[in-house]
């Protein structure tokens, strides 16, 4: 009965996604458009992360030995 009763939940709770493109609700608009840009951006824009939000990733190894610099506050602990 309890597994019956799971599984009707998992089903309605899987069916409350929705399918559909975004679009603002009833009576609301985009935001305006930032300044200093000359159109409004879409929904998909919106959602889109910059560069800046999500950085490419860099896997370049070093092509350079170089020696590290002394580091003057890299002292033993003190007792």
């Amino acid at each position: 009965m309890k597994a019956v009763i799971g599984l009707a939940l998992a089903l309605l709770l899987a069916a409350c996604g929705s399918m559909s493109g975004l679009k603002p609700a009833k009576g609301e608009s985009l935001p305006v458009a930032p300044y200093g840009a000359r159109a409004t951006p879409s929904a998909t824009q919106l959602l889109t992360p910059s560069n800046q939000a999500r950085p490419a990733r860099s896997d370049e190894l070093l092509t350079d030995s170089e020696q590290r610099r002394s580091d003057e506050f890299d002292l033993p602990p003190s007792r």
